[in-house]
C-alpha cells in the first residue's frame, strides 16, 4: 500500500484513477459498437459473401496450379 505525504499525491492519483475509470468506459463502449456492428445483418451478410468468392477464388487458383478439370456428369435418361 502507497503511503502519501501531502494532499497534493492523493489528488494526483484520484485524477489519474478518474481518467484511466473514463477511458476504461469509452473502450468498453467502442467495442460493444464494434461487437454490434459486426452482428448486423448486413455485415454478417457481407461477410459470408466475402468469404463465398475468396474460397472460389482459392479453389480456381489451385485448380489452374495443379491442372484439376472439372468433372460433369449427366444424369439424363433417353
Amino acid at each position: 500500500m502507497r503511503r502519501y505525504s501531502n494532499f497534493d499525491e492523493i489528488d494526483k492519483d484520484l485524477k489519474i484513477l478518474k481518467l484511466q475509470t473514463e477511458i476504461d468506459k469509452e473502450e468498453i463502449k467502442l467495442s460493444l459498437d464494434q461487437t454490434k456492428e459486426s452482428l448486423s445483418p448486413m455485415s454478417l451478410i457481407g461477410g459470408t459473401v466475402g468469404a463465398i468468392i475468396q474460397k472460389a477464388l482459392v479453389l480456381k487458383a489451385v485448380s489452374k496450379i495443379f491442372g484439376i478439370k472439372k468433372v460433369v456428369t449427366s444424369s439424363r435418361k433417353k
